[in-house]
């Protein structure tokens, strides 16, 4: 790629127009609300575990099956290698109908055993999972939710053996938010769209012929913040997901862009160009008052709050060029935090504070790549060309980012070493701009 493109790329970053430069270098097919799921590659040390078929009493929805649904949820992380049903020797459904001799004749570390019940229009679910090298029982519950709603119980399920296996929590619970792109009689239209985080229960929350960027969730996912062009100029909206409320918060003269929730809700990082030059502010949400953050001659943008709530990472090209600068509380003096090429951008740092990840440069190509925030060692997780908008998930251990595959839009995730990864195509289409829910609690 050109360095005439790659300037012209940045300029469009600068303006808060990043995403719908992406949309106009690729082409705009017709997208439907739900995502595929393709596992594409898995972690070479993936943990053995069989999740066996959950025995069933009583009539089960048609459709989705509970087990088949774990299954894939732990596949999804990376971290797990599920036997195939096929391969196993028995079918036990409660903890002493396992023979453990089996399981390590297979290979297992783990078997996950239960029983499905359906009461009226509720199921429930008896689960237990063992631990087959030393023979004992991790976890015994019982989980129920209406018959519409089984989806949610199977990832409940799957949170709870991540986190008895891994000590951390799991977030198949969790939601994806993205924008798709289709071309409806020669013209855009833009989707905004909210789904499981294996692309199922897809719902549009907008469209509009105008594009939607930069979609970020609020600490208790209950809403939405975006940039809309719906009245022909950007414009930063508040959407409450369970009325469809929305709120138009941010409609200043110039640029308005790149929402980022702080930790605790009550106020928004803001990209505004009111002044003349595109700056961070923060915005106290009740109030609606602004302040501002960074006052210099070159182009400050994409902002994001540290894991503590306190200093922001964001996009800057005051050295020359774009790269991710820290700014440890309001009013400290940034610093640079990423050094490997002349192209560092759209930071997101890990729930821990240990990492923060951006869209890097190299070679021509953008890759997603991250910094050891204490060692300052910098590690390249993607090997795609064109990666973008990079969102951690809650627990740190995934990350969803955009890309190019095969000539198709699709999003792309990987566990949070680069060592596994499954992609979330639209069956038809465009989609980009994914931003992964917090945890629900």
């Amino acid at each position: 790629m050109s360095n005439r493109i790659n300037t012209h790329r940045f300029r469009a970053l600068k303006s808060g127009l990043w995403s719908l430069v992406l949309a106009l270098l690729v082409s705009a097919g017709p997208a439907s609300a739900e995502l595929l799921i393709r596992i594409t590659e898995g972690a070479d040390a993936a943990i053995p575990l069989s999740v066996v078929p959950f025995a069933e009493s009583g009539a089960m929805p048609a459709g989705d099956n509970v087990s088949t649904i774990i299954r894939d949820d732990l596949a999804m992380s990376g971290e797990f290698r599920p036997l195939p049903p096929e391969k196993m020797l028995s079918l036990p459904s409660k903890g002493d109908e396992v023979f453990f001799r089996d399981w390590r004749m297979l290979g297992q570390r783990y078997v996950l055993v239960g029983q499905m019940q359906r009461e009226g229009d509720r199921v429930s679910a008896r689960y237990e999972l063992f631990d087959v090298n030393r023979e004992s029982r991790l976890l015994g519950e019982t989980a129920s939710a209406p018959v519409s709603n089984i989806r949610t119980l199977a990832h409940h399920i799957s949170d709870k053996v991540y986190e008895a296996i891994t000590g951390v929590p799991g977030a198949f619970s969790t939601r994806l938010a993205y924008v798709t792109l289709q071309n409806v009689n020669g013209k855009p239209l833009y989707k905004l769209q909210v789904s499981d985080v294996d692309g199922k229960r897809a719902r549009i929350r907008l469209d509009s012929r105008e594009p939607i960027l930069s979609p970020a969730w609020s600490p208790d996912g209950k809403q939405l913040a975006y940039v809309s062009f719906e009245s022909s100029k950007p414009a930063i909206y508040l959407h409450e997901l369970s009325s469809g409320k929305r709120t138009r918060i941010a409609e200043f003269k110039g640029l308005n862009s790149a929402p980022a929730w702080s930790p605790d809700g009550r106020s928004l990082l803001l990209t505004l160009s009111k002044d003349g030059n595109a700056e961070i502010y923060k915005m106290d949400i009740a109030s609606r008052s602004l302040k501002r953050l960074t006052n210099h001659w070159s182009i400050d943008t994409e902002a994001t709050w540290d894991h503590r709530g306190r200093g922001i990472f964001f996009t800057s090209d005051r050295s020359g060029g774009p790269q991710v600068y820290y700014m440890e509380s309001e009013g400290a003096e940034p610093r640079r935090i990423t050094f490997g090429s002349r192209y560092n951008a759209r930071p997101r740092p890990s729930a821990d504070g240990k990492y923060v990840y951006y869209v890097h440069q190299r070679e021509g190509a953008f890759h997603i790549a991250r910094t050891n925030l204490e060692t300052g060692e910098e590690t390249v997780l993607t090997r795609t060309k064109l990666d973008e908008s990079p969102s951690v998930s809650p627990n740190g251990r995934m990350l969803i980012y955009a890309t190019q595959q095969n000539g198709q839009s699709v999003l792309t995730v990987i566990s949070a070493d680069g060592g596994a990864n499954y992609t979330l195509p639209a069956s038809e289409g465009d989609v980009r701009d994914p931003a992964w829910s917090p945890i629900s609690r």
